[in-house]
């Protein structure tokens, strides 16, 4: 399509029942992939960055749902120690990179140092033009060894970040996703563009180009980021070996104890 031509599949809303049946058989590839990546030893990390409240923890929780926890992890890192300060900036990454058959999920990576540690003031000046300089041949050093690198950036409108803000605000089972440094974020919403506008140039590369997610609507964003992250890796149907489950053993002499000898919580539904 090109640009500046009205799109009316874009604006259409998906019906429950219609996401609800294109994230299952989105699930199903999902576990092909997984299969995939195990027997053939592969190693894949997807990078999930982007603007706050932007959809990004709930494509995640999407990807992760079907899968292995042994195979498919999240990486999820809080702030940096005084120890971990100190150290080569991608050294506090690289033990969560990895081994063969394996897929990371980096909520938040690397680019940290790109993005709120730029605006917020967290680091020099200094250090953040050596990120700029070294995250590419980083990135393709990881290429090189084999790794699968996969870099999503997240976006949303600022009308809908502040509407996602609002309930954040509102929900009692989502008010731990708001912090102060959210508030900050609201202020400096040019600087986080400028900075995020660096990031790229300086970042989207031909080996590892940053791939951009429209989240304002999140059931849309789930879909077709989960689509798009199946069709980079060339995987095969995996089929399962047939399973005759055994007969169980039957033991006349056993007796089970007793429920009244074991403590038994209480049945409130």
């Amino acid at each position: 399509m090109k640009k500046g031509v009205y799109d009316p599949l874009k604006d259409r809303k998906l019906s429950s029942i219609k996401y609800q049946n294109e994230l299952k058989t989105l699930e199903i590839e999902l576990v092909k992939l997984q299969e995939w990546i195990k027997s053939k030893g592969l190693k894949v990390v997807v990078i999930f960055e982007g603007r706050d409240a932007a959809g990004k923890g709930g494509v995640i929780k999407s990807i992760t749902k079907p899968l292995n926890p042994r195979v498919c992890r999240i990486v999820a890192l809080g702030v940096p120690t005084e120890r971990e300060k100190s150290q080569w900036y991608f050294q506090r990454y690289t033990p969560h990179l990895p081994a063969a058959g394996e897929m990371v999920l980096f909520d938040r990576s690397w680019y940290n140092r790109a993005g709120v540690e730029k605006v917020m003031g967290f680091c020099t000046e200094e250090e953040y033009q050596e990120f700029l300089r070294s995250c590419p041949e980083f990135e393709r050093m990881l290429v090189r060894s084999g790794i699968i690198l996969i870099k999503y950036w997240f976006s949303v409108s600022n009308e809908e970040q502040e509407a996602r803000f609002k309930e954040r605000l509102k929900n009692p089972t989502k008010r731990w996703k708001f912090s102060r440094i959210d508030l900050t974020s609201r202020a400096k919403w040019m600087d986080y563009s400028h900075a995020k506008d660096a990031m790229f140039a300086h970042t989207d590369t031909k080996q590892v180009p940053w791939y951009v997610v429209d989240g304002d609507d999140k059931g849309k964003a789930r879909l077709n980021c989960i689509s798009h992250l199946l069709s980079l890796i060339s995987y095969k149907d995996f089929k399962y070996e047939e399973i005759t489950l055994p007969k169980l053993p039957q033991d006349k002499a056993y007796v089970r104890p007793p429920m009244d000898y074991q403590t038994i919580i209480p049945e409130i539904y």
